[in-house]
């Protein structure tokens, strides 16, 4: 799916901070923020054709039940992602962002479910771009967002729990890591984890933001290579989730999806603690990140009581193996938190 650029700018009410957002021929009347980072805004909306006669055969509703069924919203309500482009590097990220999105239809992968990139005019009689991404809205949070809170509470998940979680994560990695060719995420982290909690079912895990997205397997034959891979990582990887071979890269290597495969040892702990398993270095005088990943420095903090069994320690380790060519590939992953999860379901 490629970029339309529409000509219907968003419309603001600068009296009552509401207003209206057009996509394509779809308009949503803005209900509030609900987040923010960098040059994006997230919004939730709602789609003002939504309690017409027409119900949900209408407008944006028959669009996306054309492709994504299962998430045609019952009361019209939908999250709009603002990207403010500047520059056309800028541009040509979120034209990336949307086309990776397009790829992947999986319930653990959160789908793009319609965009508009629109030319708006800046202050010096300069044109920038505004993108509009609309996606299913998740009000839940994110496991990060449920990782500050039972920390403040000193809660943690129980066993199984953590293994369902995980799961689904891994469930929609792999979809993307099946690709022909394979892509790897690259921002694997418990931020980027949309969490749903449900009555009598486990909570609902959907990994999302793409913006970090590319082909997974890259050739590095030279240190110029290798620098300009390291360069990208640190602009688009988080760092204490960032795989070692992103941090100090050979001048000859191999690197394909298995850098996410460390992201989500880092991740499986973060769902266990609370926190990234390699932070505590950032508090330690002379402590560093980079040589605590790099080394695969892992402390265990005080968990529950009872604690998390041996078995998931392990599973953690694991995949947190600096050498990547001794790590697990995600089939290997999923395999094996499936006879956890029989393990620990009885």
């Amino acid at each position: 799916m490629g970029c339309s650029f529409s000509g219907l700018n968003a419309l603001y009410d600068a009296v009552n901070g509401g207003g209206d957002v057009w996509i394509n021929d779809n308009r949503f009347r803005i209900i509030r923020q609900i987040g923010e980072g960098g040059f994006a805004f997230v919004y939730l909306v709602k789609d003002v054709n939504a309690t017409s006669s027409n119900g949900p055969s209408s407008g944006v509703a028959a669009k996306i039940k054309s492709k994504h069924p299962s998430c045609v919203s019952d009361d019209g309500t939908y999250a709009v992602k603002k990207v403010l482009i500047q520059t056309r590097e800028q541009l040509d990220l979120v034209r990336d962002e949307i086309r990776v999105s397009s790829l992947f239809i999986h319930e653990n992968l959160l789908p793009l479910l319609d965009h508009a990139i629109i030319a708006v005019k800046g202050p010096q009689g300069s044109w920038n771009h505004e993108a509009y991404l609309l996606f299913p809205v998740h009000l839940g949070g994110t496991l990060f967002d449920n990782a500050i809170f039972m920390q403040s509470k000193k809660e943690f998940y129980p066993t199984l729990t953590v293994l369902q979680i995980f799961h689904q994560v891994c469930e929609g990695l792999k979809h993307m890591h099946s690709h022909d060719p394979p892509y790897a995420h690259n921002d694997v982290k418990p931020g980027n984890v949309l969490l749903t909690h449900r009555k009598g079912q486990p909570p609902l895990a959907i990994l999302m933001d793409f913006g970090s997205a590319r082909l997974a397997r890259r050739e590095i034959r030279s240190r110029s290579d290798a620098l300009q891979l390291q360069e990208w990582a640190t602009e688009h990887c988080s760092a204490p989730y960032r795989a070692p071979e992103l941090w100090d890269c050979p001048s000859h290597a191999d690197i394909d999806e298995r850098t996410d495969v460390w992201s989500l040892g880092c991740t499986l702990y973060a769902i266990m603690y609370n926190v990234s398993p390699f932070e505590y270095a950032l508090g330690e005088s002379g402590g560093s990140l980079q040589l605590a990943v790099v080394n695969a420095q892992i402390k265990w903090p005080p968990g529950p009581d009872p604690p998390y069994p041996e078995a998931l320690h392990q599973f953690v380790v694991w995949m947190l193996q600096p050498q990547p060519t001794v790590r697990p590939h995600i089939d290997d992953v999923i395999i094996h938190v499936d006879k956890l999860l029989s393990k620990y379901s009885s």
